[in-house]
């Protein structure tokens, strides 16, 4: 078991701060019950961090055993790059959303040097600054659109995703929910699903994907059936 868990959000705010990052890993072991966590991630920017804060509350977590590793969640590369000016331990993972219809990471990289709204880029490139870093990316909300806006599977909003979709899910076996899950484990960077679900029968299906390795062709007709144009 690999156990995983985020810091740096209460009482709505953002805090880096040495005390707050110590204060809550070490209250996440404690409700968990376990001795140490896998990884600690720094959740989304904290705009008044100080780095010198962050290495030092990092190196007593990692000098007293009770963290592994760490990353953060919803990163820039350069807010990474800042982080890394003074925290010496490798940042190895970074949560981001990532989805068939929410692939901005994406759509501007295939978008370069367009005028068209899918070129805008959003994130400073940071799919592309992860793999010459080889940091992990985790995805979250895979099955979403928009902003926590409801799951594109069955949705009416998506009709021609759906359908192919499900015409490739009959050709492996899988569900919608599953060949959607499969098209993000095709890519390259070898990102990490995070399923959000706690049903056991849905996280079986989910995993059913990491079986199927989807053509460039299927993985192309599925991000254009998501409404995305190629130039």
């Amino acid at each position: 078991m690999f156990i995983q868990t985020k810091c740096a959000i209460h009482d709505g705010q953002y805090d880096f701060s040495k005390e707050h990052i110590i204060r809550s890993a070490e209250g996440s072991i404690s409700r968990l019950g376990v001795e140490y966590l896998d990884l600690l991630l720094l959740h989304r920017p904290d705009t008044l961090m100080e780095p010198q804060e962050v290495a030092e509350a990092f190196y007593e977590l990692e000098r007293s055993g009770k963290v592994r590793y760490f990353g953060v969640s919803n990163h820039s590369p350069m807010q990474i790059e800042l982080l890394k000016t003074a925290v010496e331990q490798p940042l190895v993972v970074n949560q981001l959303q990532f989805s068939v219809t929410e692939a901005g990471m994406v759509t501007s990289g295939l978008n370069v040097n367009m005028k068209n709204s899918e070129s805008q880029m959003h994130d400073g490139g940071v799919l592309e600054y992860s793999r010459v870093k080889k940091m992990t990316i985790q995805t979250w909300s895979p099955f979403q659109y928009g902003f926590f806006g409801g799951t594109f599977v069955d949705s009416p909003k998506f009709p021609e995703l759906n359908e192919k979709l499900s015409e490739i899910g009959e050709k492996y076996g899988l569900s919608k929910t599953a060949v959607a899950a499969a098209w993000i484990l095709r890519h390259p960077a070898n990102m990490q699903l995070i399923a959000g679900t706690m049903n056991p029968e849905h996280l079986d299906d989910i995993c059913k994907a990491a079986d199927v390795t989807l053509t460039r062709s299927e993985w192309y007709e599925i991000y254009r059936a998501a409404g995305h144009t190629l130039p």
